[in-house]
């Protein structure tokens, strides 16, 4: 038996369950279908197969995961921090002890690569592990002075809260939402994306047999138009974490408005990589293919678009494009697998029909442009050239393993090209001379920047982005700053008289 078929038997034994007995929604601690009865099915992209029946819910299920949270946040959040800690460790433990499952589903659920799934279940662990240890301290706030008074400050968790998921990554991504609003001491109710709903199951059994208590956290699977509208809409629901397109999260915030919803967006991207001809040259191509090519080129951070020095666009194109013909694409669950397939057949049609638009609209497909076989949503890693940024394949986020590159001439036009779009999440700047390096940070339009590096994560930093592409900022403080409100109480330091009105 090879390592693939190995591999194709481990992740059908661990589907097994939910192949059998569908994936339900849990509420308060019980995993329910739908109030409805209604189901609906999920595809493998691997080969179109279908995976499972899930529990189609809707307004009834939310209210009743609502109520559940609800009553379930007068305990947990008056759970001590150390006591929050302990529970958190012993989840990101669990996750630990089954991270080839994980792992194994989402290649299955979502056509990820294993090589890059069975890292980011264990992203998942260290996300639980690092907002464990900052439950102790999420309530401490300052105390400031004034010859009059005392004024100190704290943190109270907002009440039960809303996380929406995306399909790409899920298990990671929702970990990244979920565990600091724990550690906060709020519960949650979790509306996965359809396309992808096996590892929520799998995190809320995790999270209950780790000893989170029932109600902390449920999920309630369903389509965006009914479940995840319900949720934010709900009253009782004090806030929604939101990672998706930008599109659906400005419809998260005018449904959320009549109840006055914090709302945290992460959303799209149409992120540059900058190369400058000083730069490292055999770095700057490893990381401009591994962040649009790696995890499919489906995620937000992806460096999609990507500028040139003129004088080396020509030779820097040739190698991009070199190793975009030399990638593999195939079965996700195998060890060699690099790109895997899109999500669903509708986002391969999707990601397929910007091969025409970017002929039509003169650019040059460089590498790749093809479907590959005839199964399932395979696509070749693809390169346009001879683009520029007034194209729709340079502003529309296409999320797939496609790269647009356009050349520049200097500083001014890099960061012109650069900010031009309607979206700043992150950008990847290439370039050993520092001074042009602060120049440029100091004026690119992102949330987020990283230079001679491609995306590294650094947990207390901040996470985010600016313009279209989100609300907020995730990581170390800045997540608890989110999932609390602060309170001032303020104590008079000298005999205080107030006034009196009147005689």
């Amino acid at each position: 038996m090879t390592k693939l078929e190995d591999n194709i038997a481990r992740a059908k034994g661990f589907m097994a369950s939910a192949a059998e007995n569908g994936v339900m929604n849990h509420i308060d601690g019980a995993s329910i279908p739908a109030t409805s009865g209604k189901t609906f099915e999920i595809i493998s992209p691997v080969d179109l197969s279908v995976l499972a029946q899930v529990a189609a819910g809707d307004a009834a299920d939310i209210d009743a995961a609502a109520v559940a949270a609800q009553a379930a946040f007068k305990i947990w959040s008056k759970t001590p921090g150390s006591e929050r800690r302990r529970i958190l460790i012993r989840v990101a433990e669990a996750i630990e002890a089954r991270a080839d499952e994980i792992a194994l589903t989402e290649c299955i659920d979502t056509g990820q690569a294993l090589r890059f799934m069975s890292k980011a279940a264990l992203r998942g662990a260290a996300n639980f592990r690092f907002f464990a240890d900052q439950a102790p301290s999420s309530e401490d706030g300052e105390v400031t002075r004034t010859p009059t008074q005392m004024n100190t400050t704290s943190r109270r968790p907002i009440g039960p809260v809303g996380v929406i998921t995306p399909w790409n990554t899920p298990f990671m991504l929702s970990t990244w939402k979920i565990a600091p609003a724990l550690a906060a001491g709020c519960t949650v109710v979790h509306k996965p994306a359809e396309f992808s709903p096996m590892s929520a199951k799998l995190l809320v059994e995790i999270a209950e047999s780790a000893g989170l208590p029932k109600g902390v956290l449920n999920v309630v699977n369903g389509m965006g138009e009914t479940a995840g509208k319900a949720l934010t809409e709900n009253p009782l629901i004090k806030a929604i974490a939101f990672v998706g397109e930008s599109q659906t999260g400005s419809h998260i915030m005018r449904q959320g408005a009549d109840t006055l919803k914090r709302v945290h967006f992460e959303l799209g991207g149409k992120n540059p990589v900058i190369v400058f001809d000083d730069a490292d040259l055999d770095q700057a191509v490893d990381a401009a293919t591994f962040m649009i090519y790696s995890l499919n080129g489906e995620r937000c951070t992806s460096s999609s678009r990507l500028l040139v020095q003129a004088n080396i666009y020509d030779d820097f194109c040739a190698r991009v494009a070199e190793v975009a013909r030399n990638i593999k694409v195939g079965h996700p669950l195998d060890p060699e697998t690099v790109v895997g397939p899109l999500i669903h057949p509708i986002h391969e049609e999707k990601v397929m029909s910007y091969f025409d638009i970017a002929t039509s609209e003169g650019a040059t497909i460089a590498a790749g442009g093809t479907k590959v076989g005839d199964t399932g949503c395979y696509i070749t890693p693809t390169l346009f050239t001879n683009a520029t940024n007034d194209m729709t394949i340079a502003q529309e986020e296409i999320f797939g393993p496609v790269l647009t590159a356009i050349p520049f001439n200097d500083e001014a036009d890099a960061l012109r090209i650069a900010n031009d779009t309607q979206y700043g999440l992150a950008a990847y700047l290439w370039t050993n001379d520092l001074n042009r390096a602060i120049r440029m940070t100091d004026e690119l339009e992102a949330g987020m920047m990283w230079v001679n590096s491609e995306n590294t994560r650094h947990l207390p930093a901040p996470f985010g982005g600016v313009k279209a592409s989100g609300i907020g900022r995730d990581g170390g403080d800045w997540s608890f700053d989110f999932y609390m409100e602060t309170i001032n109480v303020s104590f008079p330091r000298a005999p205080h008289k107030t006034p009196r009105l009147g005689s």
